[in-house]
Formats: C-alpha cells, sequence, structure tokens
C-alpha cells in the first residue's frame, strides 16, 4: 500500500533534491570552520557569504542584513527579545496579535513576566488584524510591533505594509514573522516596510534545524546568547555551514520557481476545494477568500470531528487540524478561536496545505477519502 498523499506542507516540507546536492559538499569534504582563516575555513565562509547573498536577493535585502539561526523559532526569540533588551531603558511596551506562532507569542508573554507591557490584537472573522487597532495601541513606550506575514493555520496574509506605515511614522520598529510566505508569495522587506523579517527553511525545501532574521541596518537589537562574535555580534555559534548553504539553494530555487510556483500552487488548491465543495454540502471555508496563501485551505467539514475525519481517511491523507507547533492534541485551533469561530466549526476545522510535488491524481486520491470519511462518520 502507497504512502497517504501529504498534504501538510505548512508543517514542513520534503527536501529539494537540488537542495540536498547542495549541502553535501559541506557534510563531506568542505568539513572547516568558517572562522578559520586556512583554506578548509575559507571555503565554508564563501559557502556562507553565498548563502547570505542568495537570501537577500529573495528578500530584496543587502547581505549584510542577514543573519543566520538554528531556527525561525529562534530568529523570532532573537527579533522579540533582542529589540525588547536593546530598548529597555526608554522602552516598555509590545504589541503582537492573537493569531501568533508560539516563538512569538511566548517571547512577549516571557517578557511581560519581566515588566514589559504587552498588547494583543484581536483578528477579525477572516483572522486579519485591524489597522485602526494597531493605531490606537501604539504608545509612546512602544518598542516594536510583531505581526506575522501569513498565518499558518488559516493562510489569512495580513496588511504588513499598511500596519509598516503606521509603525513608521510613530517611531516603531516592525517584526514579521514570514515563515509560511517564503517560496509562496513574493517577499520584499522594503515594499512591505519592515526591520525585522524571519525565515524558517523547512518550510521551504532546505532542511529543518536552519532560519534565517533580517536585520534592517541600523536596527537597535541585542543578542540574546552570549559567546563569541558570530553573525554580525548577534548570533554566537560555529555556523553550520551545510544547513546554511542548503537554506542559500531554497532561496535561490524560490526566488526563480515563485511566480510559476504560485500559480500551481493555488490550482491545486482550489482543485481540492472545488472537490470537496461537490461532495461535501455545507462545507465553510476558514480565513479571508482572497487574502491568503495559495497552498492554504482550513475548512471545517460539517458534523464531524476534524481529528476523526483525519484518522478515518488517514490510509490516503496525511494532514492537520491546525499547527503542528501546539500543544493541546485535540484542542480547538486558538487562531480559529481569536476568529470567533463557533465550537462547532472549529471542532471540525482541517487544514490542508499543498506543496510543489502535489499532483492532480493526489488531489483527486485526497478528495474522494476525504468525502468518504465524512459520509461514514456523517451517517
Amino acid at each position: 500500500m502507497s504512502d497517504p498523499v501529504y498534504l501538510d506542507y505548512n508543517a514542513t516540507t520534503p527536501v529539494d533534491e537540488q537542495i540536498l546536492e547542495a549541502m553535501l559538499p559541506y557534510l563531506r569534504e568542505h568539513f572547516g570552520n568558517p572562522s578559520s582563516s586556512h583554506i578548509y575555513g575559507q571555503r565554508a565562509k564563501l559557502a556562507v557569504e553565498q548563502a547570505r547573498e542568495e537570501i537577500a536577493t529573495l528578500i530584496g535585502a543587502q547581505p549584510e542584513e542577514i543573519v543566520f539561526t538554528g531556527c525561525a523559532t529562534e530568529a523570532n526569540n532573537l527579533a522579540i527579545q533582542g529589540v525588547a533588551r536593546a530598548l529597555a531603558g526608554t522602552k516598555r511596551h509590545l504589541i503582537t496579535s492573537a493569531i501568533e506562532h508560539p516563538s512569538v507569542l511566548q517571547p512577549c508573554l516571557k517578557l511581560r513576566e519581566e515588566g514589559w507591557d504587552v498588547t494583543i490584537l484581536p483578528v477579525d472573522r477572516h483572522g486579519q488584524v485591524s489597522l485602526i487597532a494597531v493605531e490606537r495601541a501604539i504608545r509612546p513606550d512602544t518598542a516594536l510591533i510583531s505581526v506575522m506575514h501569513a498565518n499558518n493555520e488559516v493562510g489569512t496574509i495580513q496588511p504588513i505594509a499598511d500596519i509598516a506605515r503606521v509603525a513608521r511614522s510613530r517611531g516603531v520598529l516592525l517584526h514579521t514573522d514570514a515563515a509560511q510566505s517564503a517560496g509562496k508569495i513574493p517577499l520584499n522587506v522594503h515594499k512591505l516596510g519592515v526591520d525585522l523579517l524571519t525565515l524558517a527553511g523547512h518550510k521551504f525545501y532546505a532542511p529543518k534545524g536552519v532560519g534565517a532574521l533580517y536585520v534592517s541596518k541600523g536596527t537597535a537589537l541585542a543578542p540574546v546568547l552570549a559567546g563569541a562574535g558570530h553573525e554580525h555580534g548577534l548570533r554566537p555559534g560555529t555556523e553550520n555551514v551545510a544547513l546554511i548553504a542548503a537554506l542559500g539553494m531554497a532561496a535561490r530555487l524560490a526566488h526563480k520557481r515563485l511566480p510559476k510556483a504560485q500559480v500551481r500552487l493555488q490550482a491545486m488548491r482550489d482543485l481540492l476545494h472545488l472537490q470537496l465543495l461537490a461532495g461535501i454540502p455545507h462545507l465553510i471555508l476558514n480565513g479571508h477568500a482572497e487574502a491568503r496563501l495559495p497552498n492554504t485551505l482550513n475548512i471545517s467539514f460539517p458534523g464531524v470531528s476534524g481529528h476523526e475525519l483525519l484518522a478515518e481517511a488517514a490510509q490516503d491523507v496525511a494532514a492537520s487540524t491546525g499547527s503542528a507547533c501546539h500543544s493541546g492534541g485535540h484542542a480547538v485551533s486558538g487562531v480559529l478561536g481569536a476568529m470567533k469561530v463557533s465550537a462547532l466549526q472549529a471542532v471540525g476545522a482541517v487544514r490542508l496545505s499543498v506543496g510543489l510535488y502535489t499532483t492532480p491524481a493526489d488531489i483527486e486520491r485526497a478528495a474522494q477519502a476525504l468525502i468518504t470519511a465524512w459520509r461514514r462518520l456523517h451517517s
């Protein structure tokens, strides 16, 4: 029996073959420490700097504005806690949203325990933050606004460029977690107007265990970890050259593929949605109908539990009811709760996320399996 169709690309992606090939030399012959002055070290350093350039190109930044981290969680912590440490003498207030990833919410709550004020903005029924709410929340002592670019559960894209204009006019720094955006929608730090931006390698076909933080020139940021002066003094520790090379190749491929990939991802997503609508009455879309990631379909199946539905269809479909990073097992999604989705609708929610390797045959198999599973449970 073949493996089930993988529809959980927002949780993690398989490693692209070209990306794997790009990293292997740095696990084999080019094993040097990038800080070493001899040829082994210089070869490793060159790989790191080439990757920095590739990531900068992907997001419209300068290479010196890219800081490598071990993951997006670390990048988010560096952005939030780093700004807080740098500005603690004059600022004591942070703003974030109710639908952020735990790696944003938890650092904010940690800072609240340390005496910072934290405003958690609500979202509307589509999962979007109100620009008016952002304006009203800003105070003279606001250090940072952190709002994700696109939500990992429902795919809703936030009005980051509009938030940036407000933040800049009030002298407030803006961070966005763009872990879900890379390779799916265009990313340009200047068009977005952000001061800090987070990337996660394993969300766009690189391995797990590598991420990056864009830090615009002049942004007040203090290191969170103590050690040597790696990564412009912001992230100590010997660079993981192989994974950084992989991230660089992922950025290069994402930049090259993006226009066609965006169209194809949306085509696969919409095909899946249409087939499910044809077989299941009263199916409900969660999130924004238009301002959302092209690969993400969060839908509520009427009269059944999303967990039970996926368990019933497990031989043919591998998907999730929400973020793989949230604890709570069968707990209702906090994102849907923040969107004020009804309890019944939230219980029936399933997140289906397609990727570059999803085929029309995969969509056909997954849709039929989900329809069959729903009919069994609903009968």
